[in-house]
C-alpha cells in the first residue's frame, strides 16, 4: 500500500503531524481500515506523546489482527506507562 509507505515516510522524516493527518484521512476511506494504518498512527501518536491515542489505535489494529506488531507495541507502551512514577518528580 503506497499511501501506507508514504505515512511511514513522513513519520521517519518527523512529519508526525502531517503523518497523523493523512492516516485519519486514509481511515476515512471504505475499506482502508487496515490493522497496518492504525498501527502506524498509533506510532505517530505515540512519537507525539499521546499515550492514549496510541493506546487506542493499538488495541483497534490487534482487534483487526491478532497478530499485528501492535501488539508488541501496546505492551511496550503499557510497560513504559506503568514503569513511570510520577511521584519521583515531587520529591
Amino acid at each position: 500500500m503506497e499511501r501506507l509507505n508514504n505515512i511511514v515516510d513522513l513519520l521517519n522524516n518527523g512529519k508526525t503531524d502531517e503523518a497523523i493527518a493523512t492516516a485519519e484521512s486514509l481511515l476515512r476511506e471504505p475499506l482502508a481500515e487496515s490493522d497496518e494504518v492504525y498501527y502506524v498512527l498509533g506510532n505517530a501518536y505515540r512519537k507525539k506523546g499521546d499515550w492514549q491515542r496510541a493506546i487506542n489505535c493499538y488495541l483497534q489494529a490487534i482487534s483487526r489482527n491478532p497478530a499485528s506488531p501492535a501488539q508488541q507495541a501496546y505492551e511496550m507502551t503499557m510497560d513504559i506507562l506503568n514503569f513511570y512514577n510520577k511521584d519521583m518528580y515531587n520529591q
